[in-house]
């Protein structure tokens, strides 16, 4: 039982990640949706993102 609630937890923020990378991404390329206001911050936040998504495969796979 305590798996299961483990996997959705790991899948949750995986997702969470991948929508911060992905708007991380567009604002990047298109300026869509914060209007490119800081690169910088975009670079971070598209970093974090890989980093999250990256720990949460590593502790899917455990979990496995």
């Amino acid at each position: 039982m305590t798996s299961d609630m483990a996997k959705r937890m790991i899948i949750g923020s995986m997702a969470a990640a991948g929508v911060v990378a992905l708007m991380a991404l567009m604002d990047l390329v298109i300026k869509i949706p914060f209007a490119g206001y800081s690169m910088a911050m975009d670079i971070l936040f598209l970093c974090s993102a890989v980093i999250v998504l990256y720990l949460g495969w590593d502790a899917y796979k455990e979990l496995r």
